[in-house]
């Protein structure tokens, strides 16, 4: 326990214990609110890897191969409750997701294709500018599990799903486009606002 410090001038007292973090974790994610489904129109058309089958081609060449030039989606959900840090200068947390991939026929119905889990490392730090708050997110880490990341397409040549090279090329891109992409983004979304 610490003892808030006063001050007679005018002044914001921000307190967050991991504690309560966790607890909005455990709420959010018990309640199923860690869910998010992303098409092929909503990633921006300079990320480096688009939900389409033709980009998927050089990780997963049976999707291209199957289902040409069709747009795929994305659902992702917390496979368990983020877990949250708190530090002096920062607030650390780490996110265990799961991502099913489908392809979109003529039809409007889904195919399953590939189910990836991805697990992030973040760091947020909140700023003060003048009477203005805000904050900064970064990601420090992303893996891909090499074990049991591709699921394969029924009927498909490799039963055993696709080799940890295809798997690792993906974790490089995806890395790079969330760091040039995603997190200027988030940052974007957390940039400062008047206090008072």
């Amino acid at each position: 326990p610490k003892t808030p410090h006063m001050s007679h001038e005018p002044m914001l007292l921000l307190a967050i214990t991991e504690f309560v973090a966790n607890s909005a974790t455990f709420t959010y994610f018990t309640a199923g609110a860690l869910r998010k489904n992303i098409s092929s129109d909503m990633l921006p058309r300079k990320f480096p890897l688009q939900l389409t089958t033709k980009s998927m081609e050089v990780f997963c060449p049976q999707l291209q191969e199957r289902y040409p030039d069709r747009p795929m989606e994305l659902h992702l959900w917390a496979r368990q409750q983020p877990l949250l840090s708190c530090h002096p200068d920062a607030l650390h947390g780490s996110l265990f997701s799961s991502a099913e991939a489908f392809v979109v026929l003529p039809n409007t119905t889904r195919v399953r294709a590939f189910l990836l889990n991805i697990d992030a490392n973040v760091t947020g730090k909140p700023t003060i500018t003048r009477n203005r708050l805000g904050g900064t997110v970064r990601l420090t880490g992303l893996v891909l599990d090499p074990e049991l990341a591709w699921t394969p397409l029924p009927a498909l040549s490799q039963p055993q799903g696709l080799p940890v090279p295809q798997v690792k090329r993906l974790e490089t891109l995806l890395n790079f486009g969330l760091r040039l992409f995603g997190v200027p983004r988030a940052n974007s979304k957390c940039c400062p606002r008047p206090v008072l």
